[in-house]
Order: C-alpha cells, then sequence, then structure tokens
C-alpha cells in the first residue's frame, strides 16, 4: 500500500518561497535592469509570471517574461513517442545582453535545464544566465546547479515531487509522493 503524499509547501508556504525567490532574483541581477525571465513549459512559466509579478509589486516596472518548451531540445527524444506534444515558446525581445533567469518547478538530472541552455542559444546571447527552481531534489546527471532555490528537499529514488499550481490544477501544493502512486 503506497504511502499517503508529504506535503512539502502548502498554499501559503509556496507563496513565501516564490517571494523569497523574486527578492534573491532581483538582489542576484542587482535589480531589474536588462533582466527577463523565462519559464520552462509547463509549470515553470507560471512560476515565472507570478515572481514577475511579485517582482513589479516591489520593484516598479514589469519585467519581460517568456517561456521555452524544450522538447525537440530533449537528449531523450526518440523515447518520447512519435509524435512529442509540443508547446509554445515565446520569447518576443532579443536575449543579448540581457540577464536571463531560467524558472523551472524541479531540478532533478539536469537534463532539462541543458535543453532550455541549447534553446536560449538560438535567441541570442545573453550577459548571464541564471537557474532559479521552486524544488531542488538532487540526483543531478550533469554539473548543473540553482542560483536560486526555493526548497531542497531530500527524495529517494522511488519517490517523485509532484508540483500542483492553481492556473493548472486547481491548488498551490507541492507533494512528495511513491513513484506508484496516483496522487
Amino acid at each position: 500500500m503506497p504511502k499517503k503524499p508529504e506535503t512539502v509547501l502548502d498554499a501559503r508556504a509556496l507563496d513565501r518561497t516564490l517571494r523569497r525567490m523574486a527578492d534573491q532574483i532581483v538582489e542576484l541581477n542587482s535589480g531589474t535592469d536588462a533582466l527577463v525571465l523565462v519559464g520552462i513549459q509547463r509549470r515553470g512559466v507560471q512560476l515565472a509570471e507570478r515572481i514577475v509579478r511579485m517582482i513589479a509589486t516591489q520593484e516598479g516596472p514589469t519585467i519581460p517574461c517568456g517561456a521555452l518548451d524544450i522538447t525537440l531540445y530533449r537528449d531523450d527524444l526518440q523515447t518520447v513517442g512519435p509524435r512529442p506534444v509540443v508547446g509554445a515558446t515565446y520569447l518576443p525581445w532579443t536575449l543579448d545582453d540581457q540577464n536571463v533567469v531560467i524558472v523551472d518547478d524541479v531540478l532533478y538530472t539536469g537534463r532539462t535545464v541543458r535543453a532550455a541552455l541549447d534553446e536560449l542559444a538560438d535567441f541570442g546571447r545573453p550577459a548571464r544566465i541564471a537557474l532559479a527552481v521552486l524544488i531542488d531534489r538532487g540526483g543531478r546527471e550533469l554539473p548543473i546547479h540553482a542560483d536560486v532555490v526555493g526548497r531542497k528537499v531530500d527524495v529517494s529514488s522511488g519517490q517523485r515531487v509532484d508540483v500542483f499550481i492553481d492556473e493548472l490544477d486547481g491548488r498551490d501544493e507541492v507533494v512528495i509522493a511513491s513513484r506508484n502512486s496516483e496522487d
């Protein structure tokens, strides 16, 4: 019988975590000049949009926020299936000389971030690229680390981290569940 999922962040804790991450992103980039946030599809986009709103509340002007779909840049594309679902990449401005912060929900092996870096290279040459993740669960297969981490959690190989966000899932919550459980 699978264990009940363990709540890592409830809605209030997730909001506090994102506010702290927003402050750290501004501090890391010495303000908001030339700052661009880019979320990785799926939940990274919604998290990036929330962080942009939080930064605007504190700092004033709204900074650009884009979206990356890394599906075609994956190193395991051949295992995804014959017709991978490709989402939208939205980067309507140049990234040249910008401070780009990639936002994702969970950092695990590092392969998603590697694919995001490959795709970003097709859109220009940023001055700097940083990584902000809501959850760092360890287990890296590539030498990639996050510059801004919402929460670091220890997760065994038989577990997964599920991030639920209101815009897509109707609730805000982060849980650790066993790999074979449904929720």
